[in-house]
């Protein structure tokens, strides 16, 4: 029995299968649209649009790198267990992906699902491995960088944290340097690269908040306004030196800034770092109450 692309894609739509896999299953049904789907069942490919419901909180951040190209890209998947994050097969996943997107540059993940890998989709792959692991996977998010510079990236306990730094006017040999510097975005966790790039909101924010902390305060709660405001000066300073890259004690010897570390070496453009999983709301079991359920069922029968 003939099918056409219209029965590929209905079938698509259908089992949440990849096109070559759905194809495949009309080639080997003849055309049978429902027995096509049996074969998808048999295969465990149509298991994973079942998986798509679940929340993915574990997963990594991994990174690609094109030197000759000037593009730099940060991707974070996740996935349902540390077990399978922490795995081969899964970073061998990310680190596809994340090859795509320094090709192809997409705009969003919406985009980067319509990019081509291995032969279909980048939708099509994940969904195709989702039914292999047994896990939700799930594109989160990604950054690309594309400079003359150099960039750099740094990943942390096997992507639970990573970073990706953009360095503009580099000299030839520091490349241990800016490693240094992307090893300290992911230890000291900088919001800023300088005192130039907070917005003066922010700062204004922090010195309402530090006023009223000491107006709160016995010891000052009786000095003049003036005087108050000076020291609130005083730890706006603190406040750059832990939040300023540049300012930041040097996390391997701290009687140097980063700053003076990078001296004339390069200049930081640009960082991102992102924690795997940050703003995720993972799955909370309540075994008692699991227990009580089943309990509860077996009564019933």
């Amino acid at each position: 029995m003939a099918f056409t692309a219209k029965d590929v894609m209905t079938l698509r739509d259908k089992s949440g299968a990849g096109m070559l896999d759905c194809k495949k299953a009309l080639i080997d049904a003849d055309g049978d649209m429902e027995k096509a789907a049996e074969l998808l069942r048999e295969r465990g490919i149509a298991k994973a649009v079942k998986k798509e419901s679940r929340i993915a909180a574990e997963g990594a951040v991994g990174s690609y790198v094109c030197d000759k190209c000037g593009v730099g890209v940060l991707l974070e998947i996740n996935c349902e267990s540390d077990f399978v994050s922490k795995g081969e097969k899964f970073h061998n996943i990310v680190n596809s992906v994340a090859k795509v997107i320094a090709e192809n540059k997409p705009a969003d993940v919406e985009a980067l699902n319509a990019c081509p890998l291995n032969g279909a989709t980048v939708k099509d792959f994940i969904t195709n491995e989702t039914a292999v692991i047994g896990e939700k996977i799930s594109i989160r998010r990604f950054e690309i960088y594309e400079t003359s510079g150099k960039i750099e990236t740094y990943l942390h306990m096997g992507g639970k944290v990573g970073v990706m730094v953009e360095a503009v006017d580099f000299v030839p040999g520091s490349e241990e340097t800016l490693h240094d510097v992307a090893l300290q975005i992911a230890a000291a966790k900088p919001s800023y690269v300088s005192e130039a790039d907070v917005p003066a909101e922010v700062i204004e924010k922090e010195k309402e908040i530090m006023l009223v902390q000491m107006k709160n305060d016995e010891k000052n709660a009786n000095k003049p306004q003036n005087i108050l405001e000076k020291i609130v000066m005083g730890k706006i300073g603190k406040f750059y030196s832990e939040n300023c890259l540049l300012k930041q004690a040097f996390v391997k010897d701290d009687s140097q800034t980063v700053a003076q570390v990078i001296g004339s070496k390069f200049k930081v453009a640009r960082f991102v770092r992102w924690e795997m999983g940050e703003g995720i709301e993972k799955r909370k079991e309540d075994l008692n109450a699991e227990v009580a359920k089943q309990v509860e069922a077996m009564k019933k029968n």
